[in-house]
């Protein structure tokens, strides 16, 4: 019988030596902070980038940035239903009434929806400011 690989391959660079670190309560709190403004995925990995100098990166979460994003995205979807909605309407209206009531109401449909491209404009005018304001805290 010949020998068959079984398993997983050998690393190239075995990491066998261990060091241990103990943290008071204030240290290890800190720690803990500075390792989950990291991003890394495990405890070691940021050890090994602060011991050895490596650069690492520190993500810091802003609450209003999230919060706008979420409120523009469930904006965006009204949006979506609105113009949705606005296509069945002028087809009801179309197929419904006389073309003389049916002008009266598109035209005041039309005002509403001047009113909302406007809104919608102030929205991306909005949106760009935020997006200048986040880009210099970066």
């Amino acid at each position: 019988m010949t020998k068959r690989n079984v398993g997983r391959p050998p690393k190239n660079e075995r990491a066998d030596h261990c060091c241990m670190v103990r943290f008071t309560d204030t240290e290890f709190a800190r720690f803990l902070t500075l390792f989950e403004q990291s991003g890394l995925q495990n405890r070691a990995a940021f050890i090994k980038a602060r011991v050895f100098n490596e650069t690492f990166r520190v993500i810091k979460v802003d609450r209003s940035l999230l919060d706008y994003y979420q409120k523009l995205t469930t904006l965006y979807g009204q949006f979506r239903s609105v113009g949705v909605n606005y296509n069945q309407t002028v087809v009801a209206l179309k197929s419904n009434f006389t073309e003389k009531k049916a002008f009266a109401m598109l035209t005041k449909l039309e005002k509403l929806t001047l009113e909302l491209a406007i809104i919608g404009g102030e929205i991306v005018q909005l949106t760009r400011k935020f997006q200048e304001k986040w880009q210099h805290r970066q």
